[in-house]
């Protein structure tokens, strides 16, 4: 089993059902392809939607609500007993997940709305700047604001994942001062291996697996080398956090995004899609146990959502 803690399957979903079509995850379950057990399915606000932020943030919830409520083999997930209890009946336990605070804008009773309709992670920031912080790709160096501080606490008092991903280093730092929770970052890869600032450093790393956190190694190519991105590459980066920060700290966080309109970058050679998850197993077997192999690519999450949702 798979859990997948990032995926802008959302995105896709909205896009398809705007075309006129329905059960759109019935009908694309190879997106799946019967390994990934549970995934966190991220609402991400475009940037030409970012000025409408909310609306489009609810629009896409609703598209994907419909989709699973037309569905057969999925099924929205609120904590892990409910988690457990879809796969048990044959189901993929399908979180929500925000991908940057923009459809709240600054309003906490939008967070709690949000969570009402099953919101369990978010992602603080995308890589610009919010109501919450600055992202990666900000030039200034702007952290967390006093509004990211009561959303974080907010969070906490709800029971929300805090994702670390996409944040600037000082946002980061700030959101670790503000929370005592175990955090996670869901999709990213180790900055020692790819000098990306999407990737995290091993102070970073540490810090997250300090609070009992785990990391997602992300497969986008640009994330796990910047000449040569190749399946091999992506489990070196799992295999180095997993030596500094102990195998019970790392996961898997895809981040495909073959499927989004106009999206024409290179994948990662070996690990296309989600049928390359069996190469990926076997790779990770070489390296380690079998109890390890099974807590990366799924335990490690369901730790950190049990203790939170």
């Amino acid at each position: 089993m798979i859990f997948d803690a990032h995926s802008d399957l959302p995105t896709f979903i909205y896009d398809e059902r705007k075309a006129g079509k329905t059960r759109v995850l019935e009908g694309n379950w190879h997106f799946f392809n019967g390994w990934v057990s549970s995934r966190v399915m991220a609402i991400w606000t475009r940037p030409d939607r970012r000025k409408d932020a909310t609306v489009y943030g609810f629009e896409v919830l609703n598209a994907f609500l419909k989709d699973v409520e037309e569905s057969e083999r999925f099924e929205l997930v609120r904590n892990v007993e409910e988690m457990k209890s879809a796969i048990k009946d044959g189901r993929v336990a399908l979180w929500l997940g925000l991908e940057g605070g923009e459809p709240i804008g600054e309003s906490l009773e939008l967070l709690e709305v949000f969570y009402r309709l099953g919101l369990r992670v978010l992602t603080l920031t995308w890589s610009l700047r919010n109501a919450i912080g600055d992202g990666v790709f900000e030039r200034t160096k702007g952290g967390l604001t006093n509004f990211g501080a009561e959303v974080v606490g907010k969070a906490e008092e709800l029971g929300i994942v805090i994702d670390l991903s996409h944040i600037n280093e000082a946002g980061f730092w700030d959101a670790l001062d503000v929370t005592s929770f175990p955090v996670i970052a869901s999709h990213s890869n180790a900055r020692k291996l790819c000098d990306h600032p999407r990737n995290l450093t091993d102070e970073q790393l540490k810090a997250i697996a300090e609070r009992d956190g785990v990391v997602g190694a992300v497969a986008i190519p640009g994330f796990v080398d910047k000449e040569g991105p190749t399946l091999e590459k992506y489990v070196e980066h799992i295999t180095y956090m997993a030596d500094l920060i102990g195998y019970k700290h790392v996961g898997l966080g895809f981040d495909f995004v073959y499927y989004l309109s106009g999206w024409s970058g290179k994948s990662v050679e070996g690990f296309e899609d989600e049928s390359r998850i069996p190469a990926l197993i076997e790779k990770l077997k070489e390296n380690f146990s079998e109890k390890e192999v099974e807590a990366i690519a799924f335990k490690n999450f369901e730790r950190v959502f049990e203790r939170i949702t």
